[in-house]
């Protein structure tokens, strides 16, 4: 029995009504239940795509067009952490303004018919300073935090009542008509449960017992707990939740994956990790088929800017940026399109994942059925699955219901009636593409430049803070600043001339002057945050009179997870001189004086107010360290998301308008170049003229080759596609209608983007090619195998070189040859346009 393989058209009329239906369930609300197959909203059962989305990494101006590309892909849910450092700086003080207008940020989810995922915590992790928790709750006598420590229960539990009770005043759950159907308590709390005991497990019964009697009347989750208490529900979070989640720890509770990660985080010192969409929509899927999985939540769908000094130790200021929306804004391809398809394959066949009666069955040596069937198993096939979990090798023919598929390694095939492929999860028809990035304006004459060289303190100035030991950076600086200056000095007479100094520091990053003279710098590294330094004091510092040593420590950053965060510390621990007569000087007991931050800090010389504070020179050589420096420029003319290219500086934080876009880091190479160049500059901060750009630069860097950049997105000139054909007879030659309408056959299609034509076929093979179009770029590793059909090149040319867009049918017919009769063939296909 021959079978049609039908591609899915996610932009159909089909799709674009079951997306407006499904927003229009989402705006209605409705009371929230669940039982161990899935959620249920006003008493109908869904199966829900989740995108997270944080407001506080994007603007207001840029939230409804995230929430709308996230709609129009396939998303159910908008996901978000709420952020308690941001919303509560100091203790009982609350700011819920402009980008942290949480509730301004619900309501447009909700008026765009989507449903929200509220991520309590409040302690989140999330890759934000301090797990987004407060610093001042360090300052609370006895206090532990996440434990059964009642005055971090007090905090705690003040904080979570005032946000639900926010948000229930606006009527924003969906028990009152709005748009939460879930909310989540603490965050990854089983990694740490271990550490503090029978405290621990007190701690989770009474966090349930908190949110539980706060009548949200929505479900609430706890993820990565296993032993989450009643009637929390615990969830998985990871990359492969199909294979590592052990299952709701009650037959009452559905299976939630609260965090499908579709990349990492990136670090300074680390290249960015990129998961290819084929691998998401293969664990994506294959959670619901062997978890009975209801509820996937993609962290992130959008990750956005980590703006200020809000990243935790050595994260970047872009935050997810592989994700299926960029940092700035842009879908990334062919991941969103991937997924849009995914999801509307999986929604056509929701009713019968449902309710169905699931029975699984071999297909292969290693291939499954999963088949779905109604009327308690007794009714006919209504939805089927064909799964091949081999990550490697070749297609493998597989028989189902009397017919022929063809299914790749590592994938998943969506039969919504058990005849017909809508959609395999490694086969992917999305366009890719790649950000661009444009030179806008460039600051390359020395007269768009000002400086402000801060001065190096010593201890018999404005180092008003004294200390007979060693203070610890976090404590002292309370995070105020990411700048500590730690200062000494010693009588000459002490310590022989020259000699080494040695400073052991907890991190992250350290600079040593002898008389106001850098000597030297070091840091850490995101997994190794501390380190030792060994300075050579220059000759001739050690004559009559006194040396000044200065130690500026630098966090980048606090840690954002582990057990006992409030005992964390920072800075320097040990300060040595080994002088040239090997004697050890300790100093670790010994006067010190400090001054926190910088003085440009203070004076916020990168407002225009602040910046008339100071007497700013003309610009010298650009190579000076802790130097401050400005110009102002006017808004590029390009209407597109905007980056300030900081490829040429060292370290620092940069400011807009007196808005700090973040910290930067290029000067902390990976193998591959440096961890970020580009940072984002949001439109709505920008100003027709007179900006206002502030660099602050540690390390000496130079600001001459510093440029405003624009992105756009563009079509990859090449193309890759691979399509499988049948086993027996081929597929009829269908019609040119036919074959605009794919409605018949098996095609394979290329389409350049506009403008363009395919110029080149870089490889064609009928028979069984071995290479994968699965990759976030395509690959230039493609092999014929042992069955080759001779004239792929010459057909492939014929149909398609100077064409916009070509159709071929995979077929022995179409090639004129059956290369290895009996055979699963497949057409795989690479082509360039221009």
């Amino acid at each position: 029995m021959m079978v049609t393989v039908v591609r899915l058209l996610v932009n159909s009329v089909v799709a674009l009504l079951m997306v407006a239906a499904a927003a229009s369930a989402a705006a209605a609300g409705g009371e929230v239940t669940y039982d161990g197959r899935s959620l249920m909203i006003g008493g109908q059962r869904k199966i829900l795509f989740s995108g997270s989305i944080h407001y506080p990494r994007s603007t207001p101006e840029m939230w409804p067009s995230l929430i709308s590309k996230a709609r129009e892909g396939g998303i159910d849910v908008i996901a978000t952490y709420i952020f308690w450092n941001l919303h509560e700086p100091q203790s009982g003080q609350y700011d819920f303004n402009g980008g942290l207008d949480v509730v301004g940020f619900i309501k447009e989810v909700q008026a765009q018919g989507l449903y929200v995922f509220l991520r309590i915590g409040p302690f989140i992790e999330a890759e934000r300073s301090y797990g987004g928790l407060p610093v001042w709750l360090r300052d609370i006598p006895g206090i532990v935090f996440r434990s059964n420590n009642d005055p971090y229960k007090v905090y705690m539990q003040n904080f979570t009542t005032k946000i639900v009770t926010m948000l229930q005043s606006q009527n924003l759950f969906a028990s009152q008509g709005g748009p939460i159907i879930l909310a989540q308590v603490e965050n990854e709390y089983g990694n740490v449960e271990e550490a503090y005991g029978e405290e621990g497990k007190s701690y989770l019964r009474w966090i349930a017992e908190l949110v539980v009697g706060l009548n949200t009347g929505v479900p609430w989750v706890m993820c990565k707990q296993d032993d989450a208490p009643e009637p929390l529900i615990n969830s998985c979070n990871g990359k492969k939740c199909g294979e590592t989640f052990v299952g709701p720890n009650s037959p009452n509770k559905p299976s939630i994956w609260t965090e499908n990660w579709t990349t990492r985080y990136q670090a300074f010192g680390e290249d960015a990790v990129v998961r290819s969409a084929t691998d998401i929509a293969f664990h994506t899927l294959l959670f619901i088929l062997a978890k009975n999985g209801s509820f996937i939540n993609y962290y992130m769908y959008h990750g956005g800017t980590n703006f200020g000094r809000s990243a935790s130790a050595f994260v970047t200021t872009n935050y997810y940026d592989q994700a299926p929306i960029d940092e700035y804004g842009m879908e990334r391809q062919p991941k969103w399109g991937h997924l849009k398809e995914l999801h509307a394959a999986v929604k056509s066949s929701a009713a019968p994942l449902l309710s169905g009666v699931q029975v699984n069955f071999p297909v292969g040596p290693n291939q499954w059925a999963y088949v779905y069937y109604e009327d308690g198993g007794t009714g006919q096939c209504a939805v089927a699955f064909l799964v091949n979990p081999e990550k490697h090798g070749t297609p493998v023919p597989v028989t189902f219901q009397n017919g022929s598929y063809v299914l790749p390694p590592k994938s998943i095939s969506i039969l919504p009636d058990c005849k017909n492929v809508v959609f395999n999860t490694a086969t992917v028809s999305a366009q890719s593409n790649s950000r661009t990035m444009s030179r806008s304006k460039i600051f390359d004459r020395p007269e768009l430049w000002e400086e402000y060289k801060e001065a190096v303190p010593r201890y018999d100035d404005t180092t008003s803070v004294r200390s007979q030991k060693l203070l610890d950076h976090i404590s002292t600086t309370k995070d105020a600043s990411d700048y500590l200056w730690y200062t000494f000095r010693y009588d000459n007479q002490r310590i022989s001339n020259g000699g080494l100094l040695n400073v052991t520091s907890l991190g992250h990053a350290l600079h040593v002057f002898v008389n106001g003279q850098r000597v030297g710098s070091a840091h850490g590294s995101h997994e190794k945050p501390g380190f030792n330094l060994v300075a050579q004091l220059p000759q001739g510092a050690n004559s009559a009179g006194t040396t000044n040593v200065t130690l500026l420590s630098v966090t980048v950053g606090l840690q954002d997870s582990g057990a006992f965060l409030e005992k964390k510390a920072a800075g320097p621990i040990k300060v040595v001189i080994r002088d040239q007569n090997d004697v050890v000087h300790d100093f670790r007991k010994h006067p010190w004086g400090y001054q926190v931050g910088m003085v440009g800090e203070k004076l916020q010389v990168f407002t225009e107010q602040g910046a008339r504070q100071v007497q700013w020179r003309s610009f010298s050589n650009g190579f000076n360290p802790i130097t401050w420096y400005k110009t102002v420029f006017d808004a590029p003319l390009e209407d597109a998301p905007i980056a300030l290219n900081l490829g040429s500086m060292g370290k620092g934080e940069a400011w807009i308008n007196g808005q700090s876009i973040g910290r930067f880091w290029a000067s902390y190479h990976t193998p591959k170049g440096s961890s970020q160049t580009w940072y984002h500059v949001p439109r709505s901060w920008i100003k027709p003229s007179g900006n206002l750009l502030v660099v602050l630069e540690e390390e000496g860097g130079n600001p001459l080759n510093v440029s405003l950049d624009t992105a756009t997105s563009t079509a990859f000139s090449q193309l890759c596609t691979h399509v499988a054909a049948g086993v027996d007879s081929p597929d009829r030659v269908p019609s040119e209608k036919s074959r605009r309408t794919n409605t018949t056959g098996r095609l394979m299609r290329l389409k350049c983007p506009k403008k363009t034509r395919i110029s080149k076929i870089a490889f064609a093979s009928y028979g069984t090619p071995m290479g994968s179009c699965s990759g976030e770029k395509v690959s230039s590793e493609y092999l014929e195998g042992a069955c080759h059909s001779k004239n792929s090149m010459a057909t492939l040319e014929k149909e398609c070189l100077g064409k916009e867009r070509c159709w071929t049918l995979v077929s022995n017919e179409q090639f004129n040859d059956d290369p290895c009769p009996h055979t699963p063939k497949s057409l795989l296909v690479v082509a360039e346009c221009t």
